[in-house]
């Protein structure tokens, strides 16, 4: 049996529509079916691991590159989007269909980890060393030829590639419009951090382009996308799209501002990230445009070149400029407009349970 045998999944008609009254709350009913998600992934992985131990030991390494970045934690927030929109929508919550989508969208999410580890230079995810170092670590360790950095980038990049295959394997069964719309979000990611990449070269204050990158990279990407996926996946339901638009797009910069917040203000010993990276990669985040063009001393004292910029120095400046707090009301203020717009929509308890969702995603700590 081939590795493609091995994890492909039956198909699930999902015909059916729970009743998520009579089987449990809105939390538990999405929380079973994000365990199954954590099973599904455990599983494809385990699989991948026995048919290469067969046909190559060596691939091994790949292999469990994506594992370990999998198995390393993380909010599963866009599988748990997904499932939240599939059942607040109807969807049967036996569904195989719908873990596997869920499951791809994490599998989605690690490959785009892996590759911006690569892009912004980062030796630390989730409290342990990026995948691109620590293989760069084993070069040195074996005395291998070549260039270890190199080595280590090129390992990082095709684990993430690979994390994409599995992901579209597991959509082998997914629904002509919720394809559709895993198709939309590939393309708004690649495209996100284009633009991402570009803005931190152009380096010029740009309020509407880093709103405009946020919006792509987070409110669609992480909220907006997965939950179309699971209202698509539970039969369409397209009087929901428009309110979970509204919702996604508004969380997904709350989410991205809250992301601003944590790399220039919080500990690297609770994110498991290196503080401060933003300035030191030039990123044109909506916070640095927020203070570049409203703050004349940020200005004066990054110039054209933040990545010199001290950044305690600038880390001061912005807490005694106010720009925390302004940005944490704009936070507060998106929360608001992503609440009002399900609060209509949906029924009451699961309204509230993407209520809670989003608050738990506008002000985590890591």
């Amino acid at each position: 049996m081939t590795s493609i045998e091995a994890t492909t999944t039956v198909a699930n008609t999902d015909a059916g529509r729970g009743t998520p009254a009579s089987q449990g709350t809105p939390r538990e009913l999405r929380d079973r079916m994000l365990a199954r998600v954590e099973e599904r992934l455990a599983a494809l992985l385990a699989q991948e691991r026995a048919y290469w131990s067969e046909q190559n030991p060596d691939a091994l390494e790949l292999v469990d590159c994506v594992g370990a970045m999998v198995a390393s934690g993380g909010k599963r927030l866009r599988p748990a989007f997904c499932v939240a929109a599939y059942l607040a929508a109807g969807g049967d919550p036996e569904s195989e269909v719908a873990v596997d989508a869920a499951a791809a969208l994490e599998l989605m999410h690690t490959s785009a980890l892996l590759h911006d580890d690569v892009l912004d230079e980062s030796e630390l995810r989730r409290g342990g060393p990026t995948a691109h170092v620590l293989h760069a670590t084993l070069h040195r360790e074996r005395d291998w030829h070549g260039d270890a950095r190199h080595y280590g980038q090129s390992v990082a990049m095709l684990a993430g590639n690979l994390a994409i295959v599995y992901a579209e394997r597991l959509l082998a069964h997914c629904p002509p419009a919720a394809r559709s719309v895993w198709g939309e979000l590939s393309t708004e990611l690649m495209v996100g951090q284009f633009l991402d990449v570009r803005a931190a070269a152009r380096f010029q204050p740009d309020i509407p382009l880093a709103r405009w990158i946020a919006l792509f990279k987070s409110g669609r990407y992480t909220v907006y996308r997965p939950l179309a996926v699971g209202a698509m996946l539970a039969g369409g339901s397209p009087e929901l799209l428009t309110p979970f638009e509204e919702y996604g797009l508004a969380l997904g910069e709350a989410f991205q501002l809250r992301d601003d917040l944590l790399d220039a203000f919080g500990d690297t010993d609770i994110t498991g990230k290196p503080a401060r990276l933003d300035f030191k990669q030039h990123k044109m985040t909506l916070l640095m445009s927020f203070a570049l063009q409203d703050e004349p001393e940020v200005k004066a004292l990054v110039g054209d070149d933040l990545p010199n910029t001290d950044p305690e120095e600038l880390h001061a400046l912005l807490l005694r400029t106010g720009m925390k707090d302004r940005v944490e009301s704009v936070i507060e203020e998106r929360l608001k407009v992503a609440n009002d717009a399900v609060s209509a929509a949906l029924p009451a308890e699961w309204a509230a349970e993407l209520h809670a969702m989003a608050r738990a995603a506008a002000y985590r700590e890591k």
